[in-house]
């Protein structure tokens, strides 16, 4: 059996790959790796899918709690001139969050917009609302 060649430190000399039956097989730097990377990346690929997708919901939920704002300011002027909140919260939203729009009045001027939070996988899970809360001084009618 050929030994691994040592440097003149003593320690493993860097050994170029060998495509020969003829390779020592204890020398670990000319180890067969072909293949590894395309292992590894089977291996992360789940995780870095999982990854992508908490980050897309994530923004997904800030994107429906700004929305929900806008809706509750334009809901809390139309209310203070008279004009229906809800249509007026429905018309400041995307069609998207439409469906999940709860807008409900205080009193004094303040309107509640409650909005759902849209899924990244299609509804599985239920995944709450976000609520954005508007008053604006009622107008002279």
């Amino acid at each position: 059996m050929t030994p691994c060649p040592l440097d003149a430190a003593g320690r493993l000399a860097p050994v170029p790959p060998v495509r020969s039956a003829h390779r020592p097989a204890d020398c670990p730097s000319v180890r067969r790796d072909e293949g590894q990377a395309a292992v590894e990346l089977v291996g992360v690929l789940p995780f870095a899918c999982l990854l992508c997708a908490i980050v897309w919901q994530l923004a997904l939920a800030g994107h429906a709690a700004w929305a929900a704002g806008a809706a509750a300011r334009a809901a809390a002027r139309a209310e203070a001139v008279g004009l229906d909140p809800a249509a007026a919260a429905r018309g400041a939203l995307p069609r998207s969050l439409e469906g999940r729009l709860r807008v409900s009045s205080r009193g004094g001027g303040a309107v509640e917009v409650r909005v759902g939070i849209p899924a990244v996988a299609g509804g599985v899970l239920p995944l709450g609302a976000v609520r954005a809360t508007a008053r604006f001084a009622p107008q002279g009618r």
